[in-house]
Parts: structure tokens; C-alpha cells; sequence
């Protein structure tokens, strides 16, 4: 067993990192704290991976199983230039991962794009998803902040430093954070198709039909997490949320879209308060 850096862990580590083979390519996935503990999801959002979390997860393992999945395209998971990269089929996929991780239950949390994909797996899973938590994701593409310095063209790619710190920009808001290389790396080690094709698969879904909407009709507990100084999706939108019932909102002054980067502690006290409530054993 290897962990996320590929080192042997040192005794009393639970961290381990594997991959799956699943129909559409292979899948990454890290896991991380006790295995018989409650299982919280962790999905990234667009242009990232699992490493986003990474400085999130040692606040979470000391009460939860902690899975992320670098979504196909992403990361260390394969990035084919045939299947869909829709958000229902990337739901999918994370669930058949699940499926062969043998979780029957899970909170589920996903930031930014990663949020619809959180949705999109509660909508075909709600057996499977106990409650979500979605951070920083926008309800819908009316509360989009569109951005010029966001496009890179295929003659550019792959991107240099400058043009993905430009790409980048809009993630953080915090005065004075820098976004960590190796975040920055994970745009380079995409290609332009599965870039331009997941982000347009966002867009499609949330055009369809808004989350606020999506989420109403299912009835699962819902938290929405929002940096208030958010420069991609208006974070007065994520009044919209209420709409659905039961839903709790919590605006995070000082911080931008990446609240899991900019302050992880602030982060995991409204995440961990939230699962304390809805948590559910492992099976």
C-alpha cells in the first residue's frame, strides 16, 4: 500500500492511494483516516484534482473516512478524448467508484464545478448519499462571473505558468494567498479537450436546470458553503439555496471561491459541524 506521494506510510497511517479501472478509464482515488469510520466524499472542481483537499484533509480524518476521487480527465485519472464528460457521467462514474470501494453511504461534498457532480450523484444515488455539502458552486449560470483572461486556446496548449497563474486568478480572493504549484500543475496535466469539455459540461447542466431546483425535489439534507468575495460565481447567489428545503447557507467573509484553500480550518468547522449531524456509520 502506497500513500497519495507514492511513500510506504509509517505505522498508524490509514492513507492509501489506488486505482480503480472503471468501463470509461482508470480512476484515482485517496483515501485517508479509519476505514470503519463514517464515509465523506471529497469532490474537486474543474481544472483541479484530489490535491485540492489536501491541506482540508488532516482536519476531517480524526472522525471520518475520507475518499477523493480525481474525476476522469483530472489528475492522475485517465483522460480519453471518446467518452462523455458530461456531469450525469462523471456522477456516474463516482458512484460505480464508490461501488468498488464497498461504500454503501456517504456525505458527499464537492467544491465549485464538483458540486453539480455531487448533485448529479444524488439525484441517480439517493440511497447511497446521505447529505451534501457544496462549496462555493454556483446554482446557476445567471450568477456566472464570466472572466477574458480564462481562455486558452489549443494552439496554446500546453499553457505556460503565466498564462495558467492568469487562468487561475479569479480561484482565490484572500490578500496576500498564492496558489500552490503543484495546483497549478494539475492544469498542464490535462489535455484541451478534457479541459474545455468539462467545463462546458458544467454549463450544459446547469443551463438544464438549475441546482436549486435539481435539489428541492430530492429532500437531502444540504449545506452550502460560500466565500463572500467569490470573482467566479456571485456569492449573493447562494441565497438561491433556499429554496430548497432545510438548507443551510453560510456566507465566509474575507475568502473567495476556494475557501478549502484559502482557510481549511474556517472551512472544516462548518463541514464537520454539518456531518456531526448527518453523519452516518460505514458499513
Amino acid at each position: 500500500m502506497t500513500d497519495s506521494d507514492g511513500r510506504q506510510p509509517v505505522e498508524g497511517e490509514t492513507a492509501e492511494s489506488s486505482t480503480l479501472s472503471l468501463d470509461d478509464g482508470d480512476i484515482h482515488v485517496c483515501q485517508d483516516g479509519p476505514r470503519d469510520a463514517p464515509a465523506l466524499l471529497l469532490i474537486h472542481g474543474s481544472a483541479s484534482s484530489a490535491r485540492s483537499w489536501d491541506r482540508l484533509v488532516p482536519l476531517l480524518t480524526g472522525s471520518h473516512r475520507v475518499i477523493r476521487i480525481d474525476l476522469l480527465g483530472h489528475g492522475r485519472s485517465a483522460k480519453p478524448a471518446g467518452p462523455s464528460y458530461a456531469i450525469p457521467d462523471q456522477g456516474r462514474r463516482v458512484g460505480a467508484a464508490l461501488d468498488r470501494l464497498g461504500v454503501e453511504r456517504a456525505i458527499v461534498a464537492g467544491h465549485s464545478s464538483g458540486g453539480a457532480v455531487a448533485t448529479a450523484l444524488a439525484e441517480q444515488r439517493p440511497d447511497l448519499v446521505t447529505a451534501l455539502v457544496l462549496i462555493n458552486t454556483g446554482p446557476g449560470m445567471d450568477a456566472f462571473i464570466a472572466s477574458e483572461s480564462a481562455a486558452i486556446a489549443p494552439s496554446q496548449w500546453p499553457p505556460t505558468d503565466e498564462q495558467i497563474r492568469r487562468f487561475a486568478s479569479t480561484g482565490v480572493s484572500r490578500a496576500g494567498y498564492r496558489i500552490p504549484r503543484e495546483l497549478l500543475d494539475e492544469v498542464r496535466v490535462m489535455t484541451h479537450h478534457t479541459l474545455t469539455a468539462t467545463m462546458q459540461g458544467t454549463r450544459d447542466y446547469l443551463e438544464r436546470r438549475t441546482l436549486p431546483d435539481r435539489l428541492a425535489a430530492l429532500g437531502t439534507p444540504l449545506l452550502v458553503i460560500f466565500g463572500e468575495d467569490d470573482r467566479r460565481w456571485r456569492s449573493s447567489s447562494a441565497a438561491d439555496y433556499r429554496a430548497v428545503p432545510g438548507a443551510k447557507v453560510e456566507l465566509l467573509p474575507g475568502l473567495g471561491h476556494s475557501p478549502i484553500l484559502e482557510d481549511p480550518p474556517r472551512t472544516a468547522r462548518s463541514l464537520l459541524a454539518f456531518t456531526a449531524i448527518h453523519g452516518a456509520r460505514a458499513d
